[in-house]
């Protein structure tokens, strides 16, 4: 840099129609000034000192050599923008930092604006072309209201960058959340899901909760799905300032000034932004409504709106697929249902005994720390376990007096006719059942049919089904015997252990033997409590 450098950068002027904006209390823009003359550092300081871009003022950084300048651009990679010097510790020190900066740090949001006293040492169509910057300016051209606009139009260009890497972060989210929400299996699971990726995609600072109009309301209390008109508004999931919320009506919590405009998104459909609030609203083909309240939203620019009705719009396929999975999984469960208790019917059986089946085998396959998945899915396949007796005519299946051997033998074919009924699906609860029925006539020692199948050789599901099985058709009435006394149930049990039964099934079904005693109750069968009526009068 020569003598007159400093000379030719004084050519500032005040602009008399620069007006001074009022100064605010926002972050501001940093800017890297980068220059071997303390005076240009002044001159800028000066220049800038009331400066404001979208209400925000400057921080400007000063650095009077190219290896300062690396140091600050490394230690401040948020910089939106550098007034950069060519010539400083040599005719080209300018360049190496334009390449650090672009090159090492891989900064590319950064607005680079090469600044010189010398423009024969760095022709402008030579640096253009060969180095990322911005703009190329002589300093004897940067009058105050050049400076001026200069700073504008690199601040709006880092600004719209930062938008942009903004939105496809934001729409990254919105993929990579959508794939997380396809994969819930439940309705409680997707809310609080939807909750979660709400929260990281619009960077909340306070709290919010989802709710979803009328519904049944599951054992643990907490309202799963409401139909629009069926009864309150309740609280689904929270977090934040609204955390143990769920289960209340949604108008206790909410804010007055929320009321208009949460009917005025279920009226039309369409989310409500207000201050720092935003109601949203996701709706699919189950005529369901989930409403999603948000507060502490960061000011949101047109294309946040935009983000948020794309993610709204995925959230409703979630729900309507998860609704059309439920709903098959339901009608699934409910044909295993009456087709055990079509069997149950034929063989003249207690009604409720395939659903305390299904009860008591859940119960005691956690016990025996099941996964939640699989003792499910026994929970819904274990109904089945004599579905093979479609198969047994009703002069066996019924007759009072013991079978003849050979009435015996067809009895026993019904454990291949409900494992060849099903060994074909595709379903887990389906072969699952199949497994089941094959299997639950096997006993520890060896001595079960139809495979004479031993100890652990026999399918956990299948020991957990038989057990619970005998207990509950042992407290039951059936045409050929009365009900047995739980104490003597629980002798017969106990006799059977390591010879019918797994040991340590047995065990684990005496030490919680009231949780199984209580399943009778809630699904104790209508005949059982007529005879109880009746033995107390």
């Amino acid at each position: 840099m020569n003598s007159n450098d400093a000379d030719d950068f004084l050519v500032f002027t005040e602009d008399p129609h620069e007006a001074a904006e009022p100064a605010v209390l926002l972050e501001p823009w940093k800017v890297l000034v980068v220059d071997d003359d303390s005076s240009v550092h002044d001159l800028t300081h000066m220049a800038l000192r009331e400066f404001r871009f979208e209400g925000r003022p400057l921080q400007i950084l000063s650095a009077y050599s190219a290896k300062d300048a690396k140091t600050l651009a490394l230690a401040h990679a948020d910089a939106a923008m550098m007034l950069l010097d060519v010539v400083m510790e040599d005719e080209f020190s300018g360049l190496s930092v334009i390449q650090y900066v672009r090159e090492t740090l891989k900064n590319r949001r950064i607005r680079i604006v090469l600044r010189t006293g010398q423009p024969g040492s760095a022709p402008e169509q030579e640096i253009i072309s060969g180095y990322d910057i911005n703009d190329y300016k002589e300093k004897t051209e940067l009058t105050s209201r050049k400076l001026f606009t200069l700073m504008h139009s690199c601040l709006r260009g880092y600004r719209d960058i930062c938008i942009i890497e903004e939105n496809k972060r934001g729409l990254e989210q919105i993929i990579a959340s959508s794939a997380d929400l396809f994969r819930t299996e439940s309705l409680a699971q997707l809310t609080t899901g939807v909750l979660r990726q709400l929260d990281t995609l619009l960077n909340l600072r306070g709290g919010f909760f989802a709710r979803s109009i009328a519904q049944r309301v599951g054992p643990n209390g907490v309202v799963a799905l409401l139909r629009k008109g069926e009864g309150e508004i309740n609280v689904v999931a929270a977090t934040g300032s609204f955390a143990g919320s769920e289960g209340r009506p949604a108008l206790e919590l909410l804010p007055s000034d929320a009321h208009a405009h949460l009917q005025q998104a279920l009226d039309t459909g369409v989310g409500q932004y207000w201050d720092d609030k935003f109601i949203g609203i996701f709706r699919s083909g189950d005529t369901l409504d989930r409403i999603v309240y948000l507060m502490g939203v960061r000011p949101m620019h047109e294309f946040d709106h935009h983000l948020i009705q794309l993610f709204s719009r995925n959230v409703g396929i979630s729900f309507e697929n998860l609704r059309l999975r439920e709903e098959v999984e339901e009608t699934q469960r409910e044909l295993v249902y009456r087709l055990g208790g079509a069997v149950e019917t034929r063989s003249k059986e207690t009604g409720g005994h395939v659903r305390r089946v299904a009860e008591m085998s859940r119960l005691l396959a956690k016990l025996a720390n099941l996964s939640d998945h699989d003792a499910t899915i026994l929970k819904h396949a274990s109904p089945m376990h004599d579905v093979g007796k479609i198969g047994i005519s009703d002069s066996i299946l019924n007759k009072s007096g013991s079978l003849t051997p050979e009435e015996w033998i067809v009895m026993k074919r019904h454990t291949l006719i409900g494992y060849e009924l099903f060994q074909g699906s595709e379903r887990e609860i389906l072969r699952l059942g199949g497994m089941i029925s094959l299997e639950h006539h096997e006993k520890w020692d060896g001595s079960g049919y139809p495979m004479g199948k031993q100890g652990e050789g026999i399918h956990i599901a299948a020991r957990i089904t038989a057990l619970v099985d005998v207990f509950d058709a042992l407290l039951s009435k059936r045409v050929y015997k009365d009900a047995w006394p739980l104490e003597r149930v629980v002798a017969q049990i106990l006799e059977q252990s390591g010879r019918h039964f797994d040991p340590l099934l047995v065990s684990l079904m005496m030490d919680s033997l009231e949780r199984f005693v209580e399943i009778r109750g809630l699904h104790a069968d209508l005949t059982d409590d007529a005879e109880d009526a009746a033995s107390a009068d």
